[in-house]
């Protein structure tokens, strides 16, 4: 998605995974050289990829993010806002700034597994719920693009693409980001421009870094030096490269699976990989014939255009060298586990194909409530590739979902010791511990990292700070999360808690009421708002807080708790009733027998047997 932006190949931008890098503020883009020549800029983003935090709000007057920010139901799932809620807030900026030069990006994240249509589409492509949601996305952009194609809208340039496809099984792969092969590389590219862009098609070689270029020529602007990029209107450009470069790292990043990364020509492909891949693709569209050993020669050709500074590169490193040093006296780094030097065939993904099948069914599994299930395929998973920083994870995720929290512990403990522990997975260590009561511990663990930029990293041992006693530095922690990323409602939910903590009931309010400003759907700020508003006496708004609390998710038993408490307390026996009632039939005892137990007893009082 940079590369839209930026006219850049991910080598020239530096991003090169959705999470662990961030784009330079030096970087221009469409939106700042578009802004500086006097336009309205406006972004409607669906997902989390592409969250304001990456870097990538430079430049828009608005960049609208507003996909759910609190943590979802499913962990394994990507939080994202469905298209047409999405279309009608880009629509209505849209509108809004009629009668002046407007540039407008819209994100969609629909088409993702898992694939979940809305009605009529789940119905209508019953059998292929993946055309389900393509054709949804189609109808959900409908208002924003059919006014142009009907000759009603201003002139306008409309572009329309994808960045990756997905495999659905080619080459067994379930979904993308595994291989780049053309089921999942070759995407559809449409430009519209009344009287600028004539109609047909073409078979020319053109890229994603096209698209910027392309935008500031029919905007009459210069594209800046150093863009690989070239506009698609008119005659191409003196000295645009022949040849496309791609790459798929994120299985490197993730897995420490050898990273991929290859050259288009105008008839073969090359792929880089410890076993290296050559493919007609006049003869052999389907990509089935490896060619490598076979013509070396224009394996050796294609090898030659690719730049050295494409190879893969660590992210920037979260810990400083003093705490570096501090985490390897502990155990808890050796380096950095997704990057090695070399690679062999065993890295190689295609040899690990299957692998990522159960990683797949891992989360299929879960998804379904097959939790035991899910446990042992990810078992199975961390028996298979030890080495894979991810398969501790998700056993420890799905551990933790179980119930079983000290073996989740072990497990972590297990990635610690083999020496494949990174960021991610340690920040889940701490909060496992938090949940676990070994606050200091979580402390210890996540303190290297006290200077990472990741949000994530600074809200975990910001929560451990607190747990610890150590509210000045916990609060310290979420203010400088909300420094680098200004809409990190975890953020507000956190500091809130410190303050309820500190009873400060009116600082806890307004930083539940910020959260909420942002994203409405957060059962968690609700029910500290529901506390906050109780412990200032407003006890009406504190049952209207924790209603909405416990609809948005069932299971926040300390919600339904209060709530039933306080309603008995306000003579709203019904409603009282109801939430005490789902309070004894649904709380696990292990964490609220005394808590049950004085809910029986309420409702005794009530006039209701339980």
């Amino acid at each position: 998605m940079r590369k839209f932006l930026t006219g850049l190949l991910p080598y020239q931008h530096g991003i090169r995974d959705n999470s662990g890098f961030r784009l330079e503020p030096s970087t221009p883009t469409v939106a700042t050289l578009l802004k500086a020549k006097g336009y309205a800029t406006g972004a409607f983003v669906g997902a989390f990829p592409l969250d304001s935090r990456f870097g990538l709000a430079r430049g828009f007057d608005v960049y609208d993010d507003r996909y759910p920010k609190g943590k979802t139901a499913l962990d394994f799932e990507m939080p994202e806002r469905p298209a047409p809620e999405v279309v009608s807030a880009a629509l209505a900026w849209w509108n809004g700034k009629s009668g002046q030069p407007r540039f407008l990006w819209v994100h969609l994240y629909d088409c993702h597994a898992p694939y979940r249509p809305p009605s009529p589409f789940r119905e209508r492509f019953a059998d292929d719920l993946y055309l389900g949601e393509v054709a949804a996305v189609d109808a959900a952009l409908a208002p924003l693009l059919g006014p142009f194609l009907e000759g009603k809208g201003p002139p306008a340039l409309i572009i329309v693409t994808a960045d990756h496809g997905e495999a659905r099984g080619d080459h067994g792969e379930e979904s993308h980001g595994l291989f780049a092969y053309e089921s999942t590389l070759h995407v559809p590219l449409i430009l519209w421009m009344k009287g600028a862009v004539a109609p047909g098609s073409t078979n020319d070689s053109v890229r994603h870094v096209d698209i910027a270029p392309t935008v500031l020529a029919a905007a009459r602007i210069s594209k800046p030096a150093g863009w690989t990029g070239s506009s698609l209107l008119g005659v191409r450009e003196a000295g645009t490269p022949a040849g496309s470069y791609f790459e798929a790292y994120s299985t490197a990043y993730n897995r420490g699976w050898a990273p991929l990364r290859g050259m288009l020509g105008d008839r073969y492909k090359y792929v880089d990989l410890p076993v290296p891949e050559l493919y007609d693709l006049n003869r052999d569209p389907g990509e089935q014939r490896n060619l490598a050993a076979a013509n070396g020669e224009e394996l050796r050709r294609l090898a030659r255009t690719m730049a050295p500074e494409s190879s893969i590169a660590s992210p920037r490193s979260n810990v400083a060298s003093e705490d570096a040093r501090r985490l390897k006296s502990l155990g808890y780094l050796s380096g950095n586990a997704a990057v090695k030097k070399t690679y062999g065939p065993e890295d190689d993904p295609k040899n690990l194909v299957g692998i990522d099948r159960e990683l797949h069914a891992c989360v299929d599994l879960y998804q379904r409530g097959e939790l035991v299930q899910a446990v042992a395929l990810a078992r199975r998973v961390v028996a298979e590739r030890p080495t894979m920083p991810l398969a501790y994870q998700n056993l420890a995720f799905l551990l933790r979902q179980q119930g079983a929290s000290a073996e989740a512990l072990r497990t972590y403990d297990e990635a610690v010791g083999r020496g494949v522990a990174q960021e991610d997975l340690m920040v889940h260590f701490g909060l496992a511990l938090c949940e676990s009561g070994r606050a200091p511990q979580a402390v210890r663990v996540l303190l290297p990292f006290s200077e990472s930029r990741d949000p994530e990293t600074l809200n975990a041992l910001g929560i451990a700070y607190s747990d610890s006693g150590q509210p000045g530095r916990a609060a310290s922690l979420f203010a400088r999360t909300l420094d680098l990323d200004a809409g990190n409602v975890e953020a507000y939910e956190n500091l809130g808690i410190v303050h309820l903590r500190g009873d400060d009931a009116a600082a806890a309010k307004e930083s539940f009421r910020r959260a909420l400003a942002i994203d409405d759907r957060l059962p968690r700020a609700w029910n500290g708002l529901g506390v906050a508003l109780a412990r200032l006496g407003n006890e009406r708004e504190a049952i209207d807080s924790w209603s909405r609390a416990v609809v948005l998710d069932p299971k926040l038993y300390d919600a339904l708790f209060n709530l039933g408490l306080t309603a008995a307390k306000n003579g709203m026996r019904r409603e009282a009733r109801g939430a005490l009632e789902r309070f004894v039939a649904t709380a696990p005892l292990t964490q609220y027998a005394a808590d049950v137990q004085r809910a029986r007893q309420l409702l005794k009082a009530l006039g209701t047997g339980s």
